[in-house]
């Protein structure tokens, strides 16, 4: 299958381009710069073409790179890029950069699909932060449950969920909704839960480890799972379909981050900074799994170790510069 990635060089798109040249696909790939980042393997690196698509303007993608799209002929179109780390689009109204990228470079990816490649089947990914507020008591969610986002970032996404319902009615765009829950894993950048944790961890000294609260309640799920899901979703989903992806576990922030201090070996005291519960939709993943047959199969030990891995060699290839620091 011919698959074009929209934010290929992130943390996501990045496993899912080795998962599909693992599965036998063709990629071609988009990121704003038309480069992978630093810690892209070189494997993926010489495999992959990555065209530069600055999503945020309507004249973001030159026209070489939309004729290189359009002889390429895409039959899937995993539409990842967005500004993904929440605070980074604004608190309760969206900054104008998230309505930018989120909401109106998901109208510019639909509408280069329908110029140039009008038979693909694109997945969008959207977000469990859609989902109106859950209660401790009941947080699982159906993709029936009652949307409501109360924060930026939710409302980006569930915006951008709107084009796909428009292009789906006005020109029979083939067109997927995954709503996806919390993931992790090796290569997710410092300012998400477990890395965040990770990267504290593997910095040497005694230092207590941060973090929010110890009782947090969320969905956690690796991204060898995530991506899996996605191509298992773009082969068998029903068109139109909305799919959340997630472990369906409720697990809370205080097990994780216990986990990873007993894989670590640390006995370094935790700090919560903003001590409480909080409870985040916890994935019913009945319609992927009768959909698809998929299971998460990556157990969260594997997870947090290979994530404080990835994190140890990462800080080791920054100590010596760090040193030369006055």
């Amino acid at each position: 299958m011919r698959a074009l990635i929209t934010g290929i060089s992130g943390f996501v798109g990045g496993h899912l381009a080795e998962h599909l040249l693992d599965s036998g696909d063709e990629i071609l790939g988009c990121s704003p710069d038309g480069a992978w980042t630093a810690s892209t393997p070189e494997a993926i690196r010489r495999r992959v073409e990555v065209l530069e698509w600055d999503l945020a303007r309507d004249d973001g993608l030159g026209e070489a790179a939309r004729r290189r799209i359009g002889l390429f002929r895409p039959e899937a179109v995993y539409h990842l890029a967005a500004i993904s780390v929440p605070k980074h689009c604004g608190e309760d109204q969206p900054t104008p950069e998230a309505v930018a990228i989120n909401v109106e470079g998901t109208r510019r990816v639909l509408e280069l699909v329908r110029t140039t490649a009008s038979s693909a089947r694109v997945l969008f990914v959207s977000s469990c932060h859609v989902y109106a507020p859950v209660p401790l008591g009941a947080p699982r969610v159906a993709e029936d449950a009652p949307l409501g986002p109360v924060a930026a970032y939710g409302r980006t996404k569930l915006a951008a969920e709107e084009h796909l319902r428009a292009a789906a009615r006005d020109w029979r765009c083939d067109a997927i909704v995954v709503r996806a829950f919390q993931h992790a894993g090796p290569g997710q950048g410092p300012e998400m839960m477990l890395s965040q944790w990770a990267r504290q961890l593997a910095r040497p000294g005694p230092q207590p480890l941060f973090v929010q609260t110890r009782d947090a309640h969320l969905d956690l799920t690796d991204v060898r799972d995530v991506v899996r899901a996605y191509r298992l979703l773009i082969q068998r989903a029903e068109r139109g379909g909305v799919y959340n992806v997630g472990s369906g576990i409720n697990r809370t922030s205080g097990e994780v981050v216990d986990l990873l201090r007993e894989i670590a070996g640390s006995s370094r005291p935790i700090v919560e900074l903003r001590p409480g519960p909080k409870q985040d939709p916890i994935a019913d993943v009945a319609r992927l799994t009768r959909a698809t047959g998929w299971r998460p199969a990556v157990p969260l030990e594997q997870t947090v170790s290979d994530t404080l891995a990835w994190w140890r060699r990462r800080v080791a290839a920054e100590v010596p510069n760090s040193r030369q620091q006055p």
